[in-house]
């Protein structure tokens, strides 16, 4: 067993690797760019070397670099995390030439996995089930356009060194056959320096499921069960889980042993993900092979119990696997959901900068340890929550890589109850400082078809079509958010009543009614009388009714959060809640701002009389921005496309910014001239910060 592993990362994945390394006794070195030097990874490894600047493709893609750490600190194995080098086989080969030890497949299986048009035959004559298509380079779009003809529409045009959503479009007729190729092609080229495309089939009502296999150097290959990962945004994963709500024992066990006859066909050694497609009659081809450790990798080891990244290095240091295809467990349900840092309500455009807060929900589940099912597993009761992080409170988040923030893992008894466990401990996830999408998972985890697990891989794009709204966020009790309020506007005025020295027949009087206005838009606010009874300051209680009449709604609430907390938990008519309470926002400071279960409102709890005298006021519109072009995002300003005085016309492109490995390309909305730049190229931009002022 090795003594000393280098993880050729950063973020979570670094610090998922620490953990399982520590666990099996082994030193561990972190490498990392100028903007990660205060990372959480480099904290938790033994050494840590600076490999170079920010952007990844002067330090962490540069193999030289890492080989040269790898030398200098001893470390006899890498480990290439997922992402950058984790699938290049020149990387692979040269730390075999170098005698450091690839903690991965071999660099024949990377190259034979890595082409997908290759990939594919290869899959072919293992017998593995692949989509109808054709398999070789085309060279034209014409060429394109007569070969979608012949297998019939829909068809998906990929470029073979594709993936992360890039190159790849769906044709329904012949003129999207000929403008899709081209663009695949295009980016193809810009993207991986490899312009080959081709076309297969587009199954209908497609849902994503991967099977992860595992092999060793001495022939042994096993696969441990599967992932569903069909809730797909712009092709890139959701929320992932294992087992899949959809498919049979039967479908299970043919697509296992169909990825396993592939794995040995390429005579796979390590952890390794084959992905298929599968239609609504659990008809399944395969789609390519991540010759890797994925994102999901948790989800499988909640099921199995299995630590995969310990596997991994087993396998490298030579071991056989110590199970097989009959010893593995699948208990349970897991349920992944990725926090990324991107805004839902602004078309989830990157946000980067520093986490002010941030308190992930407590967990019983830890990355690495023995069975990843948490101490109360052996007695027959499922634990609930891991998470994968590698971010920490006051760390910033750079614009360099990628948006995730951590992945929140629950494991269930079934599936139900892994949903009800994944939406509390949303509920209990506090970020601050940055924007995340944990509005947007809360409201996919509530919606019926996911519930019943109706869905595939366009059930994104069918459902929130027009983007993602505040209100596209169902709450089964909205009134509770009004109650919640309520009870800590009493529970403020207590401790107000308490101050010494209040001037007699001056001090602080607490009355039971109140009126709880909700700030809607343009000052449409909605009121609801209120009233908080049985106020116990010890037990911290109250019966709260909100409404009146029949349609009234009583919640009886007990809390011993204090106030100023943001994660306020307790019990609401008998059963636990977390829900998230702060005092204002720099729009709103005098208001309560509620969240729970993705739904949030900023209340004004007030006096009856002062309620009144509110809805007399009158609404004072925010200033024009029309004439200004306002960054939508933070980010780095790449470029400025016009200057002062230039005439523009709609669809023009007006500046670029850069942010988490994407491209945002701001156009003009309509005809105008430009009256000054107020923004200069290579400058640092806030969210809404001026770029342009027209005339």
């Amino acid at each position: 067993m090795f003594t000393k592993i280098l993880i050729a990362n950063r973020g979570e994945i670094a610090c998922r690797v620490i953990q399982t390394a520590r666990k099996m006794g082994i030193a561990t070195v972190a490498v990392y760019s100028e903007a990660d030097k205060d990372a959480r990874h480099v904290e938790l490894a033994d050494e840590s070397v600076l490999l170079g600047p920010a952007p990844s493709r002067e330090s962490y893609l540069v193999a030289d670099k890492i080989i040269a750490a790898c030398k200098q600190t001893g470390a006899q194995a890498v480990h290439p995390g997922y992402g950058f080098l984790s699938e290049n086989e020149d990387f692979a080969r040269r730390c075999e030439e170098e005698g450091i030890t690839f903690i991965g497949p071999k660099h024949y299986s990377i190259a034979a996995m890595g082409d997908k048009i290759a990939s594919k035959k290869l899959a072919n004559e293992a017998r593995v089930n692949t989509i109808p298509g054709w398999n070789d380079a085309i060279e034209s779009a014409e060429r394109a356009v007569e070969i979608a003809q012949g297998i019939g529409y829909p068809v998906m045009i990929k470029a073979s060194a594709g993936g992360g959503g890039k190159g790849l479009r769906v044709a329904y007729n012949d003129k999207e056959a000929f403008e899709g190729f081209s663009s695949c092609r295009n980016e193809a080229r810009n993207s991986f320096g490899d312009d080959r495309v081709f076309i297969e089939k587009y199954v209908l009502e497609p849902r994503h499921i991967e099977i992860q296999v595992l092999g060793d150097s001495h022939g042994n290959v096993v696969y441990l069960h599967e992932r569903e990962c069909s809730i797909q945004r712009r092709h890139q994963k959701v929320i992932e889980e294992a087992p899949s709500p959809f498919i049979s024992d039967a479908t299970r066990q043919a697509m296992g042993e169909q990825a396993v006859a592939l794995a040995k066909a390429v005579k796979y050694q390590s952890a390794g993900t084959v992905e298929f497609v599968v239609g609504k009659d659990q008809d399944f081809y395969f789609l390519e092979m991540n010759t890797r450790l994925q994102v999901e990798h948790p989800v499988t080891e909640c099921i199995t119990g299995l630590d995969l990244v310990e596997q991994m290095i087993r396998v490298a240091a030579g071991e056989k696997l110590g199970f097989g295809q009959a010893d593995i467990p699948r208990q349970g349900w897991a349920i992944e959901c990725r926090i990324n840092a991107e805004d839902p309500f602004r078309n989830f455009l990157p946000s980067t900068g520093r986490l002010v807060r941030y308190q992930p929900p407590q967990a019983d589940l830890v990355q690495g340890s023995e069975t990843l099912q948490g101490p109360a597993y052996a007695g027959g009761k499922f634990g609930g929550v891991r998470v994968d992080t590698g971010v920490y409170e006051g760390g910033e988040i750079p614009m360099f890589y990628d948006s995730m923030i951590a992945k929140l893992i629950v494991h269930g008894r079934d599936r139900n109850d892994a949903i009800a466990k994944m939406r509390e401990a949303l509920n209990g996830f506090v970020i601050r400082g940055i924007s995340s999408n944990i509005p947007f998972q809360a409201a996919l985890l509530a919606h019926p078809k996911f519930v019943t697990g109706e869905f595939n891989t366009g059930f994104i794009a069918e459902h929130y079509a027009r983007g993602f709204k505040a209100e596209d966020v169902p709450h089964d009790d909205p009134l509770f958010l009004v109650a919640l309020a309520a009870f800590v506007r009493r529970k403020a005025r207590q401790r107000a009543a308490g101050i010494s020295g209040q001037l007699p027949g001056h001090g602080v009087t607490i009355a039971p009614d109140f009126v709880v206005a909700v700030l809607g838009a343009e000052g449409q606010h909605v009121y609801h009388p209120v009233n908080v009874s049985a106020y116990d300051a010890v037990a911290c209680s109250a019966n709260v009714v909100v409404g009146e009449g029949e349609s009234a709604r009583t919640y009886a609430i007990r809390s011993h959060t204090k106030l100023g907390d943001l994660l306020m938990t307790g019990a609401v008519n008998g059963k636990p809640f977390s829900a998230q309470v702060e005092q204002g926002s720099s729009k709103r400071p005098l208001a309560i701002r509620v969240a729970h279960n993705g739904t949030q409102i900023d209340a004004l709890v007030l006096a009856p009389r002062a309620a009144e005298l509110m809805k007399l006021m009158p609404y004072k519109a925010p200033p024009d921005t029309s004439k200004f072009l306002l960054s939508p995002m933070p980010g780095l300003l790449a470029d400025v496309a016009v200057q002062a005085g230039q005439k523009v016309i709609a669809g023009e492109k007006l500046a670029v910014i850069e942010a988490m490995k994407m491209e945002n390309i701001l156009v003009a909305q309509q005809d105008g001239v430009v009256k000054a730049v107020l923004a200069n190229k290579g400058e640092s931009l806030t969210v809404d910060q001026p770029i342009l002022a027209f005339e």
